[in-house]
Order: structure tokens, then sequence, then C-alpha cells
């Protein structure tokens, strides 16, 4: 059976266009595969911005960390497992000021982990994590992909890429807040690509 890590970034949760986007191509997968769930929401987790003393405790042999420590490297440890334990990681991405979301950016701090996610060796790093997948389901109020202003797709191909997953699938709805028309064709492209991706 598929094992499938869905990670929410939306401050809008629920109502948030990726992440109905995202919902969309869970319900086809779901049609078409047989796959188990984890959720993540990482507004309502309100997980926090990377701190030192968090990074710090990675750096700790699990044995020998103070009630602190653990407490500070469970966190990571959690998500990390999860991405580990999954074959295909979908991540519902707004875009805010150009760029993900912090929270989005904070979980991605949390699992590039030296030793654990990836390694450094003499030819530069090496990704551990192989044989994974990763969709991106992707929301922008305007036109972005396929042009310089589209910051977010190179930045989590090179991310995923770094940790070891070359597999990275786009899917855009774009012009979302570009007026009625915009937006319903947005969404027919999105479902067009979750359609095919998902058959």
């Amino acid at each position: 059976m598929k094992k499938v890590l869905v990670v929410y970034s939306s401050l809008n949760q629920a109502d948030g266009n990726s992440t109905k986007i995202a919902q969309t191509y869970l319900s086809a997968l779901k049609a078409s595969q047989s796959v188990t769930v984890t959720e993540r929401d990482l507004v309502e987790m309100s997980l926090p911005h990377l701190s030192a003393k968090e990074m710090q405790a990675w750096s700790v042999a699990a044995s020998q960390r103070n009630a602190d420590q653990q407490a500070l490297a469970a966190m990571s440890d959690t998500l990390v497992a999860e991405v580990q334990a999954a074959d295909e990681i979908i991540l519902a991405v707004p875009m805010y000021n150009f760029g993900i979301p912090s929270l989005l950016k904070a979980w991605l701090d949390r699992i590039a982990r030296a030793g654990v996610t990836f390694r450094y060796t003499e030819n530069g790093p090496v990704g551990l994590l192989e044989e994974k997948t990763v969709t991106v389901l992707a929301a922008r109020g305007g036109m972005y992909a396929g042009t310089d202003k589209d910051r977010q797709s190179a930045y989590l191909q090179h991310f995923f890429s770094f940790i070891g997953i070359d597999d990275v699938r786009m899917v855009y709805a774009e012009g979302l807040a570009m007026g009625d028309t915009a937006a319903r064709q947005g969404f027919d492209h999105a479902n067009a690509k979750i359609i095919e991706l998902t058959a």
C-alpha cells in the first residue's frame, strides 16, 4: 500500500486554494490507488521558526540528550520520520510575496538534517532519501509559472533534489485573483494536470 504524506501550509487552512487543490488531488489519488495518508497542517501545529538551540540539539546523540534537548529534537525527529516513511509527499503551497509560506520553510528546515536526510562527501552533498515522489500543488493569485518571478518552483525542486528526491511534480492553479474567468481557467488547468498524474 502506498504511503502518502500531505503537508498543508495555507494560513487560510481549509479555505485556502492550495488546500482545496491538494484535497482534489488526494481524492483522485485515493480513487485510483490504495493509499494510507498522514496529514500535517503547519498552521494547526503552530510550527515555530528554527532556533539555534533546537538545531544544536540534533548534533547530540539521542542517548545523551538532556530533557530540554530531547523535547527540542523530538519535533524534527517526528517530521523527518514522516518523510522517510512516505512514498509520496504532497505539498499544498500558496504563494506569499513571491515565495513559499514561512511555515513551510520552517518545515523544510527541520527535514534537511546532515547525516539523516543528506550527508556531505568529498564530492559535495549527497541526498539520502530516494525512490520518493513530491507533488506540489501551487496556488497563485497571478501568473508566474515559467517566468523569473516564480521563485517557488526552482527552490522546491532544488531543495528536494538536495535530500535525494529528484521526482518533483508541479501542479499550478494560477490567476486566482484575476477575476472569475481567470480563476476558473486556473482551477481547470490544475484539475487537468491532477487527472493526468493520477490516471
